[in-house]
């Protein structure tokens, strides 16, 4: 599974195209073969998830019950705008139009890294996600780290 990581600002030239990053460019798998799917993430960004990787999420997508109607529903959202682009020899993607007004981008973005996606957001709707104070994030992070991770050595509860 590919690992991105880093944040970055980033405006689409007036055809509506992004400049890779370099920076991000390193970071992508030679089996990805600068393809990409896109499609719309959650909170209004939209997601580019590197072809290999997208290979595996939809796989899992399709093996989803399609008598359940969630699944169903699921699906038919998560396939909602999904887009094959291509990186050029330039490292450049063409963003569909219909996409970039979904997630209220205009001509600056955010790209941000997230495990196995890069997801790309209006900078504006980005920066209003860390509204939370370091209190709030440590309150976060041992609700969602702290419970059922103990160290296999010692069982202190301990990550180090």
């Amino acid at each position: 599974m590919s690992q991105f990581y880093g944040e970055f600002d980033c405006k689409l030239d007036p055809k509506g195209r992004l400049m890779m990053p370099a920076g991000l460019r390193k970071q992508l798998p030679i089996e990805a073969q600068n393809k990409f799917m896109m499609n719309r993430g959650f909170e209004n960004c939209i997601v580019l998830y590197p072809i290999n990787e997208w290979n595996k999420i939809i796989a899992d997508v399709n093996e989803l019950n399609d008598y359940i109607k969630k699944n169903r529903d699921f699906s038919r959202q998560f396939h909602r705008g999904a887009t094959e682009l291509e990186m050029d020899a330039t490292g450049r993607i063409l963003l569909p139009r219909r996409m970039l007004d979904y997630a209220g981008i205009d001509k600056d973005l955010v790209l941000a890294p997230r495990n196995n996606k890069i997801e790309i957001w209006n900078p504006e709707k980005y920066e209003a996600l860390f509204t939370d104070t370091s209190e709030d994030f440590e309150t976060r992070a041992e609700e969602v780290m702290g419970k059922n991770r103990i160290n296999k050595t010692n069982g202190t509860g301990d990550l180090s």
